[in-house]
């Protein structure tokens, strides 16, 4: 559990951060919620599919990190590995508050018991000497605007697959090298034959709306099922193991 409070200069300014250990909060997570701006460094290792709230129905957009629960695959010798590291894990221990009715503004908070922070002087300084940010911080704050801003992008994108009835459930039976197969369920992706008989103002739409090509990088994304599937041969693998 997270025991988040706001940040501020005079009670933090003592703060160092570990942004190496930042990996740790995603270090047992199958999959990680993801926004349309980062769809384009995602693709590059990362299978982009959908999930469905049981309860309210509700779709999210996710990162698709391992095949069964608490498999995070990228996480191996106590370190993420990969090529980008998505913004839910870029911008910890860092969080939007809720927006304050005096001010209309999100405030910032932090996790005070993340294992990225110390009251040593060891890592990155939250703030300098006179009490100003570092660059770290306003890092962080940019990668928490852009999560922000992604909500807004996500619920509008989502809209309009499913306006279209453009979202259909992905059932993969996956076979391994060391471990038992398994079926990826509960999970959902664009359901490209719907896509493909879209007519002319449909597409118009798509295209004014720029939604043509987060629905290409999801579709071209699945292929990275097999990336995930070598990692899992590999870690598994009796020579890893020994």
């Amino acid at each position: 559990m997270s025991n988040l409070v706001q940040l501020n200069a005079c009670e933090h300014q003592s703060l160092h951060l570990d942004p190496h250990m930042c990996g740790r909060h995603g270090s047992h997570l199958n999959m990680i919620p993801v926004v349309l701006s980062e769809f384009r460094q995602l693709i590059t290792q990362y299978p982009i599919v959908l999930t469905k709230n049981g309860d309210t129905g509700a779709f999210t957009f996710v990162a698709l990190l391992g095949f069964g629960e608490g498999e995070n695959l990228f996480w191996h010798d106590d370190e993420w590995r990969s090529i980008y590291l998505p913004l839910q894990i870029r911008r910890q221990p860092f969080f939007v508050g809720p927006k304050e009715s005096q001010t209309g503004e999100h405030p910032l908070c932090i996790d005070i018991d993340s294992p990225t922070l110390s009251k040593e002087p060891k890592g990155i300084p939250l703030y300098g000497e006179q009490g100003e940010e570092s660059e770290h911080l306003q890092e962080a704050k940019q990668h928490l605007a852009q999560l922000l801003r992604g909500e807004a992008d996500n619920q509008a994108f989502l809209q309009l697959l499913q306006e279209l009835k453009l979202l259909q459930p992905l059932s993969v039976e996956i076979a391994f090298e060391h471990a038992n197969p398994t079926r990826l369920n509960g999970l959902y992706t664009i359901d490209e034959k719907q896509f493909n008989n879209l007519s002319d103002a449909q597409l118009l739409r798509l295209h004014r709306t720029q939604f043509f090509e987060p629905i290409y990088m999801m579709i071209a994304s699945l292929g990275q099922i097999y990336s995930l599937i070598e990692m899992k041969n590999r870690r598994d693998s009796p020579e890893q193991n020994s």
